[in-house]
């Protein structure tokens, strides 16, 4: 996939490779990635899944991603932070989710950070990372989209600074891709620019 430009879907709408491949991808692409996202819990949602993607791919958090809703509270920041042992507990031995003692107590651990933060606090911070789109040219194909950009490193830098644990530059551009921060759906994409409908929902969540 990494040379390919965009491939017309069986609706004759011409969409970035990755977002054909499977009919979980195609609504979450057209609807969801690169479409600004808001709110404290909204972006903890997608911080915490973009860290429990790292070391996988984002296919497989995607179709758990009500798992792990309906385990992590629908990732309010104040109701995580109030998880005890038994919570804990009981989201390692949860199928529904990614069962990775590492990625749970940092989840666990970042809300309760954040809930010690201003309202709004988390917003502003990753917002105040998005890059001028003027300086970015659409990509033409996948192999144009970054992995890493200095806004990420600085992101991620930003964030560990704070206390914030398990975001490096990739998961924090991940994120800023998931969260409209950037739009790297391909300059032919039919949802660059947020051409196509979304639908209204919770949330926009994360990366391929």
């Amino acid at each position: 996939m990494t040379g390919t430009g965009t491939l017309i879907g069986p609706d004759g709408l011409a969409r970035c490779p990755w977002g054909l491949s499977t009919e979980d991808y195609v609504a979450y692409h057209d609807e969801e990635w690169g479409r600004p996202v808001h709110g404290d819990d909204a972006l903890f949602e997608r911080l915490c899944l973009e860290a429990f993607q790292s070391g996988l791919s984002w296919i497989t958090i995607l179709r758990r991603r009500e798992g792990f809703r309906r385990a992590f509270a629908d990732f309010g920041i104040a109701a995580v932070a109030a998880f005890g042992d038994a919570d804990r507990e009981r989201l390692l031995l949860d199928a529904g989710i990614i069962r990775n003692r590492a990625k749970i107590d940092a989840t666990l651990a970042n809300a309760k950070l954040l809930a010690t933060w201003e309202p709004g606090e988390l917003d502003a911070l990753i917002w105040s990372y998005a890059p001028d789109p003027a300086t970015r040219p659409a990509p033409l194909t996948f192999a144009d989209v970054p992995a890493v950009t200095d806004e990420s490193t600085a992101l991620s830098k930003a964030l560990k600074k704070r206390g914030v644990r398990f975001v490096g530059p990739t998961t924090a551009y991940a994120l800023m891709q998931a969260c409209g921060l950037v739009d790297d759906h391909l300059a032919d994409c039919a949802a660059r620019g947020g051409g196509l409908a979304a639908t209204p929902g919770k949330a926009p969540a994360e990366t391929v």
